[in-house]
């Protein structure tokens, strides 16, 4: 292995320690960008009081306290659990990143951000602008010392429980050290979320023979092949499904298709179940067994941007 690869994967490796301590005692506190998706505040707000209900989770609302304060009052909803952090701007979805990040300093996500900055809570969640999210969670937070780029990852269910893919959509053009890095991540996300003792991991490709593949991939490959890490190679998208490896690596141009293709594919099967289920009395009597099985299916994996 290389001598400045291997420096820089003991750089990656040593940087990426999780701070665990808090959610063992009990203390995580989540901020919430109350301002941030396409159905906010109404639905964030919703979302926190469920939170607080069902699980005990504490929660920062952050975004524009009169309005804030008014969902919680319509809702009736009085818990010390739920407090709300002022933020006087947010980010529509349809303003650029760059922009808004630029004239915008008193933003939902921004506040959020800095709680986090500050230690006042344990992670922030945000529904929002992706690009500004990205943007400023690199403003505010800065990078992982030996971390180029940051990524979005999320969880699917496969045969075998769950496989973490990253990136599904950050960075559309990245270099090789970009998805040595993303793998690195990748696995210590397996790691510390998922639970998993030793996580494989693969590049996805068009094909599992060492051939196959683009420069990039090929480039990734013969480095990580090098690492301490359980890799086994090339998978090809079919496989992510089976679960042929615990973490999926690939460029965010790749990943976001990927990730809308199985978002296109799941909701136009449901339409056309949904549409023959009304053809038949049989068809609709199976329709509640069917569905009390795509819940359960449902609940094998999530598939969130983190």
């Amino acid at each position: 292995m290389p001598v400045r690869a291997q420096a820089r994967t003991k750089l990656i490796d040593s940087s990426l320690h999780f701070d665990d301590s808090r959610r063992k005692a009990g203390g995580v506190k989540i901020a919430l960008d109350a301002m941030g998706g396409d159905y906010a505040p109404r639905v964030t707000v919703e979302g926190a009081m469920l939170a607080a209900r069902q699980h005990g989770i504490p929660i920062v609302l952050v975004g524009d306290r009169p309005t804030l304060e008014e969902y919680l009052k319509r809702f009736r909803f009085s818990s010390e659990l739920i407090e709300v952090v002022h933020a006087s701007e947010q980010i529509p979805m349809t303003e650029k990143a760059t922009a808004s990040i630029r004239s915008k300093r008193d933003t939902s996500m921004r506040v959020a951000l800095e709680l986090l900055k500050e230690k006042k809570v344990s992670a922030v969640v945000s529904a929002g602008h992706t690009g500004a999210y990205m943007a400023t969670a690199l403003m505010v937070l800065k990078r992982i010392p030996g971390i180029e780029r940051p990524a979005i990852t999320g969880c699917f269910p496969t045969l075998k429980g769950s496989c973490v893919m990253v990136d599904l959509g950050a960075n559309v053009d990245c270099k090789v050290s970009h998805l040595v890095q993303f793998a690195v991540m990748g696995e210590r996300y397996a790691r510390v979320v998922e639970g998993k003792e030793r996580p494989s991991i693969g590049l996805l490709s068009n094909g599992e023979e060492s051939s196959k593949g683009n420069e990039l991939i090929r480039g990734a490959d013969q480095i990580l092949k090098a690492m301490d890490i359980h890799y086994k190679g090339f998978v090809e998208s079919k496989q992510v499904f089976q679960g042929q490896v615990d973490v999926v690596v690939c460029d965010g141009f790749i990943g976001n298709i990927f990730l809308k293709t199985v978002e296109g594919l799941i909701s136009t099967t449901l339409s056309l179940l949904k549409r023959d289920i009304q053809k038949s009395f049989i068809s609709k009597a199976a329709a509640g067994l069917f569905f009390m099985l795509f819940k359960k299916f449902k609940g094998c994996g999530r598939c969130s941007k983190t």
